[in-house]
């Protein structure tokens, strides 16, 4: 190693004093004059540090060795004289840091369970999701079937066999359950990576494709029940012969086909009279975007009907705590009706008589449904919700939904 002499050091420090005064306040750097690549990196009075600067592959590198004020110029040229040996081993000084960082980093989080990576995950994460039922369902299906194999393992020490003790018990069975488990197994490993872990994911479907048969060719997806638009009409006057609050969310979803989160938990500050107006705001929606549907008549006078009685801020309330209407009670309406559809069913009944009893375009089905229409290109010049054309395509189903029999009398609510 080529010693400093006291010279060169006052000489050193000299010139970056001055540059520390000089009015050009950017970064500057002055070279140690030896044969060890060092710099002293100057930017102000105040900020002072030793670089070591290398080739790597042609492009120049610059490696980080400390703070001028706290290491004095010979600790500073050794530690250049061990990055350049190591350099000149054909190794790359920077990325021999990282791994060492990565290790020590590694070595600390040897204790971190999967349960604690899962939950920081959740935490991390569940204040962007649309509900709490979202979180609900991450922590109940963690809870039930990950934690019991790997819950208090080192994330670290998870592999795919693991991951198989995990899914294989309920992949032939309960397929699209488990597929979501692993989805979720996959995203708490890659979080922790590589903050608690390092290498490949074990719970990625391309490692484990081999293994495990595919979900499709199990099982045959099962589409949700759904009455035939033919029978619609009939369904309807029957329901209008039911008192009670389940029974007019029913129909308003019916003639709004939305879906039954979006109806049931609908307020009154999404409701807007005089433009005949529902509003679902994004954080309601399986799309994360504003939805507005336009009103039928028939839907109107369902909503200041429930407005005139209303006892909160939900347009169907339940019947206690404050909270909307459940999904359980359209469920049995269903039942007492002796229907067995579905309540999202609904939606895809009036997608079938869009399709086969109207010359209505498809986009504006699409679009009454909240679903994504086009690719993105199209969606960028497209950025219109349709709405008043969609009004004539509500108004068109709201009255093939009352049928030449139906009326419009509706019955107190017990």
């Amino acid at each position: 190693m080529a010693l400093m002499t006291k010279d060169r050091l006052r000489t050193l420090a000299q010139e970056a004093d001055r540059l520390a005064r000089v009015s050009n306040p950017g970064m500057h750097l002055v070279h140690d004059g030896g044969l060890h690549g060092l710099y002293l990196q100057v930017v102000g009075p105040k900020s002072r540090s030793w670089i070591f600067r290398y080739k790597r592959a042609g492009k120049q590198r610059d490696l980080g060795l400390g703070s001028a004020f706290l290491i004095p110029l010979q600790e500073a040229a050794a530690k250049a004289d061990e990055a350049r040996l190591l350099h000149a081993a054909g190794g790359d000084p920077v990325e021999h840091r990282k791994a060492e960082k990565l290790a020590r980093r590694l070595a600390d989080a040897k204790g971190v369970t999967f349960r604690q990576a899962a939950e920081e995950y959740i935490s991390a994460h569940s204040p962007g999701w649309k509900s709490g039922k979202h979180r609900e369902q991450w922590t109940s299906s963690l809870k039930k079937y990950v934690y019991p194999v790997i819950g208090s393992l080192p994330i670290q020490s998870v592999d795919v066999g693991l991951v198989l003790d995990i899914l294989r018990p309920t992949w032939l069975t309960t397929t699209e359950t488990t597929s979501r488990v692993r989805g979720r197994v996959e995203a708490i490993i890659d979080y922790a990576t590589p903050q608690y872990r390092v290498g490949d994911n074990p719970a990625r479907w391309q490692i484990l494709k081999s293994k495990l048969p595919r979900k499709e060719k199990i099982a045959k997806v099962k589409h949700y029940a759904a009455l035939p638009y033919a029978d619609l009409p009939t369904f309807l006057a029957e329901l209008r012969g039911h008192d009670g609050i389940s029974a007019k969310a029913l129909e308003f979803l019916v003639l709004t086909a939305a879906r039954s989160s979006e109806a049931l938990e609908a307020t009154w500050a999404e409701v807007n009279f005089d433009a005949a107006a529902w509003t679902i705001p994004g954080d309601r929606t399986k799309a994360g975007a504003e939805h507005r549907i336009p009103l039928s008549e028939r839907a109107v006078e369902i909503l200041r009907y429930c407005h005139d009685r209303r006892e909160g801020a939900f347009v169907f309330p339940g019947a206690r705590d404050g909270s909307p209407v459940s999904n359980a009670a359209l469920r049995k309406m269903l039942a007492t009706l002796e229907r067995p559809v579905t309540v999202h069913g609904f939606r895809s009944t009036f997608r079938d008589w869009v399709a086969e009893k109207t010359s209505f375009a498809r986009e504006l089905a699409e679009k009454a449904l909240a679903h994504t229409v086009g690719d993105e290109t199209e969606r960028a010049y497209q950025r219109g919700d349709l709405f008043d054309k969609r009004r004539k395509l509500m108004d068109a189903w709201s009255r093939y939904c009352q049928g030449t029999a139906a009326t419009l009398t509706l019955r107190a609510v017990s």
